[in-house]
């Protein structure tokens, strides 16, 4: 697709605002999108815009997703070719004491995305989904193409449920959809939840780190560029309806098709600490803990359609990603 004018939602997000990063420099005209709510600090997320505020293909609009009106509004403006919706409420165990906000931003202002590529006949919608929808699956490697029908959060049944929602306007509308399911997405300016992120604080600042299950759990740790790098290279390739195509949960015969995002190469959660604790040049006090509500065992991402798609496989060994976090965590907030 030739760069034209498109909309990133939750762009003062980690994924977001990387990925603006990229389009700008590609030559796209930006429009980002975000309520810099407070989940976790919004000063992170103001700094994150400040790298971008000085673009002249750049606009910010402050605004909620939830909020129908001002969505109305967004769209109500100028044309985009493409969207890309990065904006939700994230975090798993976030969801187990604040329902509502899943609710508002994951369903109801998915709808109004939705509404939004509807009314101006958006040539691509791409939208943020999860790795945590295989929730109860025991399968490994997750496939897109098995059922997905057990999540065990409310965090994974919202992003399901938008994967639906999708499928249905493409079905209805013909608007172009991906649904792109990132797994454990880290790296520099990422998300102060995420657990290698508290790791970090809390290892620099002498204090026990949280190990649940007692570590035996394993995560597909994927580098933020190798997921902007899959991201761009999706943009070029939105759906085609099709007249004969084998329904399954990963596609249809509708625009619409669902690719995982991952490293494909699972990590036992001691030996990323172990090598954490090397890039940082700091043991860790470990508190073993039983497995938290909501969780899963493990996750595995098979990448093989991602693969066959846009010739694309993730470049960033563990070791290195980690190396690049932690220079710019100890440059961020002046730590040694």
């Amino acid at each position: 697709m030739t760069p034209g004018r498109v909309l990133v939602t939750g762009v003062a997000g980690f994924i977001g605002f990387h990925l603006c990063r990229r389009l700008l420099a590609e030559g796209w005209t930006v429009t980002g999108l975000d309520n810099l709510n407070d989940y976790y600090d919004p000063a992170l997320k103001r700094a994150r815009l400040n790298q971008l505020e000085g673009h002249p293909a750049f606009t910010f609009l402050h605004r909620d997703i939830a909020q129908r009106a001002e969505m109305h509004a967004v769209f109500s403006g100028p044309h985009f070719d493409l969207v890309v919706n990065l904006a939700a409420q994230a975090g798993v165990r976030y969801s187990l004491d604040n329902p509502y906000s899943y609710a508002d931003s994951n369903l109801t202002g998915f709808v109004h995305i939705l509404e939004g590529c509807r009314q101006q006949g958006v040539k691509h919608l791409l939208f943020a989904s999860s790795s945590s929808v295989y929730g109860a699956n025991s399968r490994l490697p997750y496939s897109e193409h098995d059922p997905v029908d057990h999540p065990v959060s409310l965090y994974a049944a919202t992003k399901r449920a938008a994967e639906l929602m999708a499928h249905s306007y493409a079905q209805l509308y013909d608007i172009p959809s991906t649904g792109l399911r990132f797994f454990t997405v880290y790296g520099p300016w990422g998300r102060p939840d995420m657990a290698y992120f508290s790791f970090t604080r809390k290892i620099l600042a002498g204090e026990p780190i949280p190990v649940f299950n007692h570590g035996r759990m394993q995560r597909d740790f994927t580098y933020i560029d190798d997921i902007v790098e899959a991201v761009v290279r999706l943009v070029d390739h939105p759906p085609q309806r099709q007249t004969q195509w084998p329904v399954d949960p990963a596609s249809s015969a509708a625009p619409f098709r669902i690719y995982n995002i991952g490293n494909h190469q699972p990590v036992e959660l001691l030996d990323f600490i172990t090598i954490l604790e090397e890039c940082l040049g700091r043991k860790a006090q470990l508190e073993l803990l039983p497995m938290q509500a909501g969780d899963v065992l493990a996750t595995y991402a098979e990448v093989d359609d991602l693969a066959r798609l846009v010739d694309f496989a993730p470049r960033t060994p563990l070791v290195r990603g980690l190396e690049q976090f932690v220079q710019w965590y100890r440059q961020y907030y002046g730590t040694q």
